[in-house]
């Protein structure tokens, strides 16, 4: 017999500076499921909501007072914590491309329907999701490769040293990690002094 999984509901900061819209669109997010755990009218108060509420998406409106949705997206992406849907009236591909640069997952042109809301979402926190699994493969890769040229300088400096070959100073930088119950790239960077 399958157990149900509880799922904690999406945290959703919402950012649209027209109150009657902004007001919709959190009720139509609340009905759908979604838990709204701030709201604002300026792309500033967004930047800083998302900063310290830490929520999956933020919805933000294109045109915004103080910082658009634009900047606001640009500002918010890097921090890795949450994915933007871009919101506006205005479906330009000029419009769509800048979203895109700006970090942005998926985006909704105004009106939309509940129906629109939950695959964009969705999509958007799936591609968020991808794009943190690349990410975090591509540091794990950057530090492989940092770490296997440590070693191949640490060999090269024992092969000078020494007059040994590549095999020997291989097996010299294993032993010693061996009896020090430690990594070869952390006996290369002692020996390098790094």
């Amino acid at each position: 017999m399958a157990e149900d999984t509880v799922r904690d509901p999406v945290r959703i900061v919402v950012a649209e500076d027209e109150a009657v819209i902004r007001l919709d669109l959190v009720e139509q997010l609340g009905e759908l499921g979604y838990d709204v755990v701030g709201e604002c009218g300026d792309g500033a108060t967004a930047v800083e909501l998302c900063r310290t509420l830490a929520p999956d998406v933020a919805l933000l409106d294109v045109n915004m007072p103080i910082l658009d949705g634009l900047a606001a997206a640009s500002a918010i992406t890097p921090g890795g914590a949450t994915a933007v849907i871009m919101l506006t009236a205005y479906g330009q591909r000029d419009l769509v491309d800048r979203a895109v640069a700006a970090g942005a997952m998926a985006y909704l042109t105004k009106p939309w329907s509940e129906q629109d809301l939950v695959p964009a979402i969705e999509t958007a926190r799936a591609r968020f999701a991808e794009m943190r699994a690349l990410s975090s493969q591509v540091d794990e890769l950057s530090d492989t490769i940092r770490k296997r040229k440590l070693i191949d300088r640490a060999k090269a400096q024992l092969i000078q040293a020494y007059g040994i070959s590549e095999p020997e100073a291989f097996r010299l930088l294993q032993k010693k990690a061996m009896d020090g119950r430690t990594s070869m790239a952390a006996v290369a960077a002692e020996l390098l002094g790094d």
